[in-house]
C-alpha cells in the first residue's frame, strides 16, 4: 500500500512539474506574446519570462521588429498606355500585437496583398513621364494609402520605394532616340549661341575701327 501511494504521489509530483515546465513562457526584447486563456484575449505580455497555464491558455508570439517586404513584380498599364513591369519594397513593423493577432489572419499575408493592389491602383493612374520623373511623390502616395488599411491591424508603415521599372524595348529604343535628339538640339543652340557671341564681338571691332582707321595700323605694327 505504501509503495502504491508512493507511486501515486511521485506521478502527482511528476505531472505538476510537468505542467509548471509547460507553463514557461520566454518572449524576446523584439517580442510581445498575445496570450488567450480559455478562448477569451487576456493581453499581450513581454519581454521577459512569466508563466502560461497550460491546457486553458496559449500564446502567440508576434515580431515587432522592421520587416522588408519585397513586392513582387506587377504588370501595370499606365494612364497613357504603357504597359510596365514594376517592382517595390515596403518596410514596416508592428506597432499594436493585439490588432495583429486578432483583426487579421495573416498580417505579413494582408500586407503584401494590399501593396500589389495599391501599386497597380496608383501606377495605373500615372502617366510614364511621371512615374519617372517623380518617384519620390509617388512613394509618398503609396505609403499613405497603404497605411489606411494595415493600421486597423496594428502595422505600421514606415517607407514604400518602387524599386525597379521595367520598360518594353520599344519604349527604351523610343526614350533612347528622343534623349539623342535632345543632345543634338542642345549642341547645336550652344554652336548657334558661340557664333552670335562671336558675330557680336566682330561687328564691335569693326565699329571701333571705322570710327579710328589709327587702330587698324596699331594692330598691323604688332603683328
Amino acid at each position: 500500500m505504501n509503495l502504491l501511494v508512493l507511486f501515486v504521489l511521485g506521478a502527482i509530483f511528476l505531472l505538476l512539474v510537468f505542467l509548471a515546465l509547460a507553463a514557461i513562457r520566454v518572449v524576446q526584447q523584439y517580442e510581445r506574446g498575445v496570450i488567450f486563456v480559455l478562448g477569451r484575449l487576456s493581453g499581450a505580455k513581454g519581454p521577459g519570462l512569466f508563466l502560461v497555464p497550460p491546457l486553458i491558455s496559449h500564446m502567440i508570439k508576434v515580431d515587432l521588429r522592421i520587416v522588408t517586404l519585397t513586392v513582387p513584380p506587377q504588370e501595370v498599364i499606365t494612364r497613357d498606355n504603357v504597359t510596365i513591369k514594376v517592382t517595390a519594397v515596403l518596410y514596416f513593423y508592428v506597432v499594436d500585437p493585439i490588432a495583429a493577432v486578432v483583426n487579421v489572419v495573416d498580417y505579413n499575408q494582408a500586407t503584401t496583398q494590399i501593396g500589389q493592389t495599391t501599386l497597380r491602383n496608383v501606377l495605373g493612374q500615372s502617366v510614364l513621364d511621371e512615374l519617372l520623373a517623380e518617384r519620390i511623390k509617388i512613394n509618398q502616395d503609396l505609403q499613405a494609402i497603404i497605411e489606411v488599411h494595415t493600421s486597423r491591424w496594428g502595422v505600421k508603415v514606415t517607407a514604400v520605394e518602387v524599386k525597379h521599372v521595367e520598360l518594353p524595348v520599344t519604349m527604351q529604343r523610343a526614350m533612347a532616340k528622343q534623349a539623342e535628339a535632345e543632345r543634338e538640339k542642345r549642341a547645336k543652340v550652344i554652336h548657334a549661341e558661340g557664333e552670335l557671341q562671336a558675330s557680336t564681338k566682330l561687328a564691335q571691332a569693326a565699329k571701333v575701327i571705322c570710327s579710328q582707321p589709327t587702330t587698324l595700323q596699331l594692330r598691323y605694327l604688332q603683328r
